[in-house]
């Protein structure tokens, strides 16, 4: 479920699936708990203002899925998730000024990756990686999913990387944790937000705030493996679903 390696030469994402049946008809529990989803993020600025975050999940409690954030120039956020399941967990994650649900498709081929959202077409590519992408590769999956790794890892990707965080707090009591394992650069961007032109690839400035770290300054797609623990209020059906 956890496990997934780089896009291969055709990956695709459609509609996720429901969240485990065993959730269906648990009872209420009240000690934290924790969800995994397994991936990759791209973060990209535009020279219009608007920086761009795309989750691209292959492992989740709701199946695999993708997701999109936006912050424009103004400083609004809109979140664009493919279900109300993912939109109202994602936005109990992080902050949004507006909440949409619309389709969302994403498609790899070889370094391309094509994502329609509703209102948004994007494209983009990667390029090599360089030095720390090489060294994130050698962290093993199992390692990348322990939080003491991600709270060890914290102090130096604030130093190499400003503005991001590896651990930090979240909405509604939830805490996170990302261990990364591989970064590719972006070379090129092109988007449109319902219909008008978002201009061409720039650095992710200022950084985004969705949550308590930004993405890399410079366009890039990070392999991550992301831990939620969930908040002690709701039963773990809930929770999952919130």
């Amino acid at each position: 479920m956890y496990g997934s390696g780089p896009p291969g030469r055709a990956s695709r994402s459609a509609s996720p699936s429901p969240p485990d049946s065993r959730c269906r008809n648990s009872g209420a529990v009240t000690r934290r708990r924790r969800v995994r989803f397994d991936g990759w993020i791209a973060g990209m600025g535009t020279s219009s203002g608007t920086r761009i975050v795309l989750g691209h999940w292959q492992g989740s409690p709701f199946g695999a899925f993708s997701d999109v954030m936006l912050e424009r120039a103004d400083g609004d956020r809109l979140l664009l998730a493919p279900t109300r399941e993912t939109a109202d967990f994602v936005s109990g994650t992080y902050a949004f000024d507006t909440v949409r649900v619309v389709p969302v498709e994403v498609s790899v081929t070889d370094h391309a990756w094509t994502v329609t959202a509703g209102p948004l077409d994007l494209r983009f590519t990667t390029g090599r990686r360089g030095l720390l992408g090489f060294a994130l590769r050698t962290v093993p999956g199992a390692l990348a999913r322990r939080p003491a790794w991600s709270a060890l890892t914290d102090r130096p990707a604030r130093l190499l990387l400003p503005g991001v965080r590896t651990r930090g707090s979240a909405g509604q009591g939830r805490r996170e944790w990302y261990g990364a394992r591989d970064l590719l650069p972006i070379r090129a961007v092109s988007a449109s937000y319902e219909g008008a032109d978002l201009g061409v690839t720039a650095p992710v400035e200022p950084p985004v705030r969705f949550g308590f770290g930004s993405v890399p300054g410079n366009p890039s797609v990070t392999r991550v493996t992301t831990t939620v623990e969930l908040g002690p209020a709701s039963s773990a059906c809930k929770q999952e679903r919130t």
